[in-house]
């Protein structure tokens, strides 16, 4: 028979929640809390289904395990050896969409509440369980819509533990206390449109740009910031033309990315960019999309509490780290909660065939209970 956290995230994996649905995932975790004592509010926001369970008293911190239930499309499904929506062990290891970002994660949360309040119902503070289906999508209604609203009616939240895959090897190896902030623009470049025989007669912007861009892309931004890596500028994509040879194109658009440790704002990157283009006399237009500002994690009873554990279950003392991309943290963290991030190995996520270690999907929920009574109990 199939233990209690396998069974609930194979049931999970079985939902094809792909971003923003949730697919039941939601309804059938809220049936398990409020049985178990919790109180549940459904926050529903456009096509965004998000659930905020609590268990507690006013009194004393507040501690949020944060999750998601939507996950990334299969691709190919015949590129899967099994399907991604029918959970399958082979060889000590559950496959499926979703088994390592983040259904495993999020059944152990739910297991580990279960028995948390079972064994302590009268526990100090608060502690709860909030979920979102658009985590993996624009990020928009999801947590970063719930974090407004608690900002609104004045939700305290002292400690936040999400449970996004970031072991490196084995569960446990490493713990992340923060996360750099992301800052996207989409840059147009106009020229004028014309012969390629006949180039004063034209303007070209592929030209008019290519100085700017290696302005951006070369300059050092920073030396990093205590455990953040340097600011980096990423290129992810130049596009201009009609196809033909012989044109000039009228216009260029470049997508580029920021990832920024806390040396920068999004508003003063957007401002140091700008200049740049200025001084090169470029004719251009950007928008930029704030993803979401840098945040860390300083010593305090959270980190301490978490890398006490981690050594405890992997064995030898986590790396503590700021790598990675971004997680819905970066919204919870501006309430002035201390945010960390531990889950399982991080390996398969996104890709065919992902999946968990059974052993380490047996052992999560132990991991995040001893994390709950270190805290709360």
């Amino acid at each position: 028979m199939a233990s209690d956290i396998l069974q609930l995230t194979c049931d999970l994996i079985a939902r094809s929640s792909l971003t923003p649905d949730d697919a039941g995932c939601q309804p059938l975790i809220a049936q398990r809390l409020q049985a178990a004592g919790f109180a549940i509010e459904h926050l529903r926001f456009g096509e965004v289904d998000n659930l905020w369970a609590s268990h507690g008293s006013g009194d004393g911190p507040v501690l949020v395990l944060l999750g998601h239930t939507d996950v990334v499309p299969p691709g190919p499904r015949e590129a899967w050896r099994s399907d991604p929506f029918l959970p399958e062990i082979r060889d000590g290891l559950l496959y499926g969409r979703g088994a390592a970002d983040m259904k495993g994660s999020v059944a152990a949360f739910v297991i580990a509440l279960e028995r948390f309040v079972a064994a302590h119902p009268h526990h100090r503070g608060s502690v709860a369980l909030l979920l979102t289906s658009d985590e993996e999508g624009d990020a928009i209604d999801g947590v970063r819509k719930v974090a407004e609203l608690f900002r609104t009616r004045g939700q305290r939240i002292d400690w936040c533990v999400t449970g996004e895959p970031s072991s490196k090897t084995t569960l446990g190896d490493l713990l992340r206390v923060g996360r750099r902030g992301s800052l996207s623009a989409t840059l147009s470049v106009h020229g004028v449109q014309g012969h390629v025989a006949y180039p004063e007669k034209a303007r070209n912007p592929i030209h008019a740009a290519a100085p700017a861009l290696a302005e951006l892309t070369a300059r050092c931004w920073d030396d990093g910031f205590e455990s953040f890596p340097p600011t980096s500028l990423q290129i992810s994509n130049i596009h201009a033309g009609t196809g033909a040879n012989n044109v000039i194109p009228g216009e260029l658009q470049v997508l580029f990315n920021l990832r920024y440790n806390p040396h920068w704002t999004a508003e003063k990157l957007e401002s140091e960019c700008e200049a740049i283009l200025r001084r090169h006399a470029l004719d251009y237009t950007i928008h930029w999309h704030r993803s979401g500002e840098p945040f860390h994690t300083p010593e305090g009873p959270l980190r301490a509490a978490v890398r006490a554990v981690l050594t405890q279950f992997a064995g030898k003392a986590p790396e503590e780290s700021t790598g990675g991309g971004t997680s819905d943290a970066r919204f919870i963290a501006p309430l002035g909660a201390h945010c960390i991030e531990v889950g399982p190995v991080n390996a398969s996520i996104h890709k065919v065939d992902e999946h968990i270690r059974v052993a380490d999907l047996e052992a999560l929920p132990g991991l995040y209970l001893a994390l709950l009574e270190t805290l709360l109990a």
